[in-house]
């Protein structure tokens, strides 16, 4: 496995990711009683940007580095922003925050005390730093364990509420196969939970395969979200991301466009950048 997510930290694809992410969980905070999230492909936590990886790849400038002003967004939007950028933290005059955090770190921070969760991490390096990270938090389990394993073992939580974000590193080349076997997996087990359901879209007629077999499935109140950066496609880095989520809490897809009309307006690298929101299947 050679993924490693520091040179990729903060880039587009994570901001629209962990917006969305800070959205949902948000959510589940509206009722007193206690949720958990579990985090299939947990990473390190968080990420120094001032560190070679992300130094050599810069990718975060086109992501968290656009954020740096938001002043003059609609307070509406801002509004719907906040939660994440208050996470992430202030951002220097290039843009860059101290530390950029992880999907692990953004949950932790809008946990409760109620409130659990379980990140899953294979790699044994970035396992490590995810297991100092949260080693004091009582709220936390930390396992070195396979992402899918780990969900279908943790469905459905003791709390029955919750949300499951399944985001691998797409090094497989049947990643898309092994997402929606465990995810439906997962589902049979527990159809109440939220699901979030992250892609790189690389292959265009790989991507739509896969929302077909989702909606051939018969889950229903599956949204996708597709944001795309547009720009040159001969480079080939990636300009396109997805997340599909199921059982969004109800005004999720209002708010869920908002941040992707702003993300793709203020994300952009060229012609093409744009989003879409469908609803894959309803009730």
């Amino acid at each position: 496995m050679n993924y490693r997510h520091g040179f990729h930290a903060g880039n587009f694809a994570d901001v629209f990711k962990h917006a969305l992410l800070a959205r949902l969980i948000l959510y589940l905070t509206r009722k007193e009683t206690a949720f958990r999230v579990i985090d299939t492909h947990a990473g390190e936590g968080a990420y120094d940007l001032f560190a070679d990886a992300a130094a050599r790849t810069g990718e975060w400038r086109s992501g968290i580095g656009r954020l740096a002003d938001v002043s003059t967004v609609d307070a509406a939007t801002r509004e719907l922003l906040a939660p994440y950028l208050d996470i992430v933290g202030p951002l220097d005059a290039e843009g860059r925050p101290a530390l950029y955090p992880g999907s692990p770190l953004i949950a932790s921070r809008l946990l409760r005390a109620q409130d659990h969760a379980i990140f899953c991490e294979l790699r044994p390096d970035a396992f490590a730093a995810l297991q100092a990270r949260f080693a004091r938090d009582k709220r936390v389990k930390t396992l070195r364990l396979d992402g899918y394993l780990g969900l279908s073992a943790f469905t459905p939580p003791k709390e029955r509420r919750g949300l499951v974000l399944v985001d691998p590193p797409f090094e497989q080349r049947d990643e898309h196969e092994r997402m929606l076997a465990g995810f439906l997996d997962a589902h049979r087990k527990w159809p109440t939970g939220i699901y979030a359901l992250w892609r790189p879209i690389k292959d265009e007629g790989q991507s739509r395969a896969f929302v077909e077999r989702l909606r051939e499935s018969g889950v229903k109140r599956i949204l996708r979200l597709d944001l795309s950066v547009g720009g040159a496609a001969e480079d080939q880095k990636l300009r396109r991301t997805s997340m599909v989520v199921v059982n969004p809490p109800f005004t999720f897809p209002q708010d869920a466009r908002a941040l992707a009309a702003f993300l793709a307006e203020r994300l952009a690298q060229g012609a093409g950048a744009g989003f879409e929101i469908e609803q894959v299947s309803g009730e």
